[in-house]
């Protein structure tokens, strides 16, 4: 991961931490400030302070390095929860990730950008338009998919996504492609339900495919916090989602966020977007992540 970005996002910390002479209360107390300004959530930042009260009683911890390393292993654990944060692949191709997530959060950008990540790979790859209620969306993803290189099913604009779905599959069963990318609609502009309708296009594909999809990947955008984590309980209830793909994430100066948003999901981040090119994709990596946060790197 090139997390270059976050340099200096919780340096407070390190300053806080490598600066003192003693570990007491007023250090919990301005470590907890540190944390909630970093777009950290409460939750998580009171569970972080108890494990590292707990640890300074515990093991006697004198040294604020001491309490890094703790401070350190509590975040990691917290990503960490929840599941593998690699995508799932089929052994019987093709491998199937739909993605959700509503309008303007980088969706197709992501779609686009995985797939030219798996093309340089040299796996061959179906993108399928499944927001078929917005002409722009279709159009978008075409001119990603002649760019990277990938084949493209759609249907005419309000078709059912559905069916979209369904025929990227056999299509790709047929011709033996590695894997199919599937869009979403992120809202709709008739009487349906756009829980129900993405419900019915993950029935669909399980049929299709004679199992569930690999992964329901939900797309957030990383800079709009706690308003990214509203939107995303309603997808988590209706669908299974497995994965979080983040995307703007070189957008946000608070990688407390993405701490934020793993503890309310429960779901493990899977790619995060770092940048405009196709290639700023990368696989989620916690270890790297934390390191970063806390100036390690």
């Amino acid at each position: 991961m090139r997390l270059g970005i976050f340099k200096g996002i919780l340096q407070k910390v390190d300053t806080l931490l490598t600066g003192r002479g003693r570990v007491d209360e007023e250090l919990f107390e301005e470590l907890e400030e540190v944390l909630l300004t970093a777009d950290i959530n409460v939750h998580t930042t009171m569970q972080v302070l108890n494990d590292l009260r707990r640890a300074v009683r515990e093991q006697r911890l004198k040294e604020p390095s001491e309490v890094k390393a703790v401070l350190r292993d509590s975040l990691l654990a917290s990503l960490q929860s929840g599941g593998s944060s690699r995508l799932a692949v089929s052994s019987t191709p093709p491998t199937v990730y739909l993605f959700v997530g509503v309008n303007g959060v980088g969706k197709t950008t992501s779609i686009a950008k995985l797939a030219h990540r798996l093309r340089q790979q040299g796996k061959s790859v179906i993108l399928a338009a499944g927001d078929t209620f917005r002409a722009a969306a279709i159009d978008q993803l075409e001119v990603w998919a002649q760019r990277v290189g990938a084949t493209l099913i759609k249907h005419r604009e309000g078709a059912d996504p559905s069916a979209v779905v369904f025929d990227a599959i056999a299509a790709a069963r047929n011709r033996g492609v590695d894997y199919v990318l599937a869009d979403t609609a992120g809202r709709l502009h008739t009487r349906s339900n756009l829980m129900e309708e993405l419900k019915k296009v993950h029935r669909v594909a399980e049929k299709a495919l004679g199992r569930p999809p690999d992964e329901v990947l939900l797309v957030l955008d990383a800079t709009t916090g706690q308003n990214a984590i509203r939107q995303a309980q309603e997808f988590v209830q209706a669908v299974n989602v497995t994965g979080i793909v983040l995307a703007k994430l070189d957008g946000t100066a608070r990688g407390g966020a993405v701490i934020t948003i793993h503890d309310e999901l429960k779901v493990p981040i899977k790619l995060v977007g770092v940048g405009e090119k196709p290639s700023d994709i990368e696989d989620f990596d916690a270890e790297e992540f934390v390191r970063a946060l806390l100036g390690d790197e």
